[in-house]
């Protein structure tokens, strides 16, 4: 059930993709509300995996998977629009691939990106990268600062002037608390990545345990 709210969110995040690119402001206001329940989901299946007792390596592996798709493919259209610059993708990005392959080392030594038995090796970078509140800040900002560069696109859509989106993007305050999201989220993805980078080198210095020819194929 878990895994099926994952493949949901991402069927819904191309739907709301949709609508920002072919859509009118109207359309692209209904996108706002498609891409909030997109990350309302994003704590959804974990409970339901908990209460449901379904928990598995594979599911938070898929659930990492799931959060890496919405955000990259969000950061690369709001780039391919011209909202924000091409760099920051490009940052997001290379960030992910780094920690995830990290992470997937130590999948194989039978810890777990978060939770109890997660790689980070001391209670500053745990409480970083895995602690509740470091989570929750990130996963705030990113999903305000995606929903506000979503009525971005609304409000300079050539139907905007007649519409609401337009009359609540004229609020200086609505523009500079969205850009700080958007800073803050950015700036949370790096130092949040920095950590495990730090971390992972107890694992880089364990022997293989492939022959040295297979290492290399």
């Amino acid at each position: 059930m878990a895994n099926l709210i994952t493949i949901g969110r991402l069927i819904l995040l191309f739907v709301a993709i949709g609508m920002i690119y072919w859509g009118s402001a109207a359309m692209i206001a209904v996108a706002i509300v498609v891409i909030a329940i997109v990350f309302a989901g994003d704590g959804l299946d974990g409970y339901v995996a908990r209460r449901t007792k379904s928990t598995s390596q594979f599911g938070a592996v898929f659930d990492i998977a799931g959060d890496r798709i919405v955000e990259n493919s969000l950061w690369v259209i709001f780039a391919e629009l011209q909202l924000i610059p091409v760099w920051i993708p490009l940052v997001v990005l290379t960030r992910g691939f780094i920690v995830d392959g990290i992470r997937s080392m130590s999948y194989a030594e039978g810890m777990t990106a978060f939770g109890e038995n997660n790689m980070m090796r001391s209670d500053f970078t745990r409480w970083l990268t895995a602690g509740r509140f470091m989570r929750t800040l990130f996963g705030w900002t990113k999903a305000f600062g995606f929903l506000f560069l979503t009525g971005l696109e609304g409000y300079r859509h050539r139907d905007a002037p007649d519409s609401l989106i337009h009359q609540i993007y004229s609020w200086d305050l609505l523009r500079w608390a969205g850009w700080a999201c958007v800073v803050i989220s950015v700036t949370l993805t790096v130092v949040r990545g920095l950590p495990v980078i730090y971390d992972a080198s107890a694992l880089w210095s364990k022997p293989t345990t492939q022959a040295p020819e297979a290492a290399h194929e």
